[in-house]
């Protein structure tokens, strides 16, 4: 049994072996862990935090946990099985960033915020849509440490094709609301290619040109 952090010598002594000494340390490395990888100081961090005073452990429940995170420490999602996607304090300013998405990934998002928009009346249904597997799909294409911004770039993307399909209704039917039906026709001839052109970067976020009617601020 190792002791992840201890009170008291007397209570290593009848508690088990602390993790951190010269036995604990060679009992890791005789089971294959490096105790200097990022992989192993990652698994000690969340441990001790979880722990908040003595915690138990073994090596096994160690390996276990190492196989969370990747060479860098970073967690890897069990829902993705990509690293790259958690906010922490050394990727926190980065995740608002807008950067270049690929463009295939901005066609499946336009396709897809057009099918569901006719499909419910321009009301957001968030039991059916298939939005997440839009943005797994980007996440799989991008670097890790790019990964954040690129989902942020999405959603500025993703509103900004649902906000000109409003616009495109009610040009049709002003006093058009979400959840009644959409005049036949409404958004015939709107492409991605003519959205995307119409916005601009604003710092984390896309807005609309000047020059392309009114400003729409589509801040996350």
């Amino acid at each position: 049994m190792l002791i992840i952090r201890d009170f008291s010598n007397r209570f290593q002594q009848i508690s088990g072996m602390p993790i951190n000494s010269k036995g604990g340390k060679d009992m890791l490395k005789r089971a294959g862990i490096d105790t200097n990888s990022k992989q192993y100081q990652a698994v000690m961090k969340s441990m001790s935090a979880a722990c908040s005073g003595v915690g138990y452990t073994n090596v096994q429940a160690i390996k276990n946990r190492m196989s969370r995170y990747d060479k860098d420490g970073d967690y890897i999602s069990p829902v993705t099985g990509l690293a790259g996607l958690v906010v922490t304090e050394k990727n926190r300013a980065e995740k608002n960033r807008i950067i270049d998405i690929p463009e295939s990934s901005r066609d499946e998002m336009f396709e897809l915020t057009k099918k569901e928009f006719l499909q419910e009346n321009g009301v957001g249904n968030g039991d059916t849509t298939r939005r997440s597997d839009v943005y797994l799909n980007l996440y799989r294409k991008m670097d890790k440490n790019d990964r954040l911004a690129a989902g942020n770039t999405l959603r500025q993307y993703e509103r900004a094709y649902t906000q000109a399909f409003v616009d495109a209704v009610k040009a049709v039917d002003p006093k058009w609301e979400p959840g009644k039906p959409i005049p036949s026709g409404a958004l015939d001839g709107i492409t991605r290619e003519s959205i995307d052109n119409s916005l601009v970067q604003s710092g984390g976020s896309l807005v609309k040109k000047p020059s392309s009617g009114s400003t729409l601020d589509i801040q996350v």
